[in-house]
């Protein structure tokens, strides 16, 4: 048995990439246009492999829902006793960004990297190099592992599933140290913006939590922006282009001075650290009806105020110089900011630091510029803070995952549990 002063033995690295190389082969991204739940036949069959997974570590309650959530408990250890102590919970998502089509996933393994750069073999237009991503020239000597070049590789979030199987794969089959009950949960559909709609905290159990959604070695997050969508539709009026002379009011016209219209300083290519962003992803129409789709992002409430107000003052100021054009704005909360849910709880991040300092890693305390589940369950009245994976470039071609950092991220995981009895505070 470890004393509490000295960490968590480093997990089999060997291990540990061949879970993560079979869990990166499947293709789980999820589908914003679908309407079930879970929105694609991947995530299903990868929800039931893990529960599979789990119930041979001896995790017996494990189970998958119908609407694709895992759910599993890993017992106290023996003799652990009848403690009154909250409980902790680690979460990560099923699904990858959809950026796969039904492309297979075909990850590779750069053994031993030796600097440079990495072509990706499936295309080799495709380069992962360390003079745009400057965290790679510090991983020599680890095995890198990417896509083929045609996918994503998916370690947002199959590196945290794979972290967080491996931990409790450890803590099932070594007695490293004394630890009371832990909470465990894979989520569907996180990438659309819906991991969290029918997640059931209060059947799962945990008191708190962490998501293991993080990307660099040692990240740790305990806010996130404000997040809305914005929908706004302009109508006017159609009829045969023959004969449409003092007829016709094409919305499209409309949408593209909307557009037009938003301040360029405010652009997501435009922003960084602390400044958020409207962004237009999509747009839907004709001449008689147009939508633009966008997403407002800001770390202050008044700050995304701001931005809602921006947003429907041009769509009004938009419409009033097209006579015949009618234009209407909805707006809808994705996610809040949330520290306003974990800063009364200090000691979840207080914590998580010192396990990362146990592991050798210096934490990385900094606001994430988008969300994770764990915004959305802080407010569900489970506070969850996001630890780090080690993906890095994620939602791209060139995606990558270094070993060692996965590893580290084991460590992370098997430290908080160990440190939970000494320094979790009830609400």
């Amino acid at each position: 048995m470890l004393p509490l002063c000295c960490a968590a033995a480093s997990p089999d690295r060997t291990g540990l990439l061949k879970r993560f190389l079979r869990y990166a082969a499947l293709n789980t991204a999820s589908d914003a246009a679908s309407k079930i739940r879970p929105t694609t036949e991947g995530q299903t069959r990868f929800a039931r492999l893990l529960v599979d997974e789990l119930h041979e570590f001896g995790l017996t309650d494990a189970k998958v829902n119908q609407q694709g959530y895992v759910y599993a408990t890993l017992p106290a250890s023996r003799g652990f006793g009848e403690k009154a102590l909250p409980v902790p919970g680690f979460i990560a998502h099923l699904d990858t960004v959809g950026l796969l089509g039904k492309s297979p996933v075909k990850p590779v393994v750069h053994r031993k990297y030796a600097g440079g750069d990495l072509v990706l073999p499936g295309d080799r237009s495709q380069v992962v190099s360390p003079k745009e991503h400057e965290r790679l020239a510090a991983k020599k000597g680890s095995d890198i592992v990417t896509s083929d070049g045609r996918t994503v590789l998916g370690a947002d979030d199959k590196a945290g599933i794979a972290e967080i199987m491996t931990a409790i794969d450890l803590l099932t089959n070594d007695s490293l140290f004394p630890h009371g009950p832990v909470k465990i949960a894979f989520t569907p559909d996180e990438e659309t913006g819906c991991g969290m709609d029918a997640f059931d905290g209060k059947k799962w159990g945990a008191d708190f939590a962490y998501t293991v959604d993080g990307e660099q070695l040692g990240e740790l997050n305990d806010e996130t922006f404000n997040a809305t969508s914005a929908y706004v539709t302009f109508t006017g009026r159609n009829c045969h282009p023959g004969s449409a002379k003092g007829v016709m009011v094409n919305s499209l016209y409309a949408a593209a001075k909307f557009l037009a219209g938003l301040p360029k300083t405010q652009r997501p290519e435009a922003v960084a650290g602390r400044k958020g962003y409207q962004h237009p992803h999509n747009i839907v129409g004709e001449e008689e009806s147009a939508t633009v789709q966008l997403i407002l992002r800001d770390f202050t409430l008044p700050g995304i105020q701001a931005r809602q107000k921006l947003l429907r003052d041009l769509a009004t100021r938009t419409a009033k110089s097209f006579p015949g054009i009618e234009c209407k704005v909805r707006i809808e909360e994705s996610y809040r900011n949330m520290k306003q849910a974990i800063e009364p709880y200090p000691f979840l991040i207080a914590l998580a630091a010192e396990a990362m300092r146990m592991a050798g890693i210096t934490p990385v305390k900094r606001p994430i510029r988008g969300g994770t589940d764990g915004a959305r369950l802080s407010f569900k009245g489970i506070p969850c803070p996001n630890l780090f994976s080690g993906a890095e470039n994620v939602h791209s071609r060139t995606e990558w995952v270094a070993v060692d950092d996965m590893a580290k991220s084991v460590e992370t995981i098997l430290n908080i549990i160990r440190l939970w009895p000494s320094r979790a505070v009830r609400k």
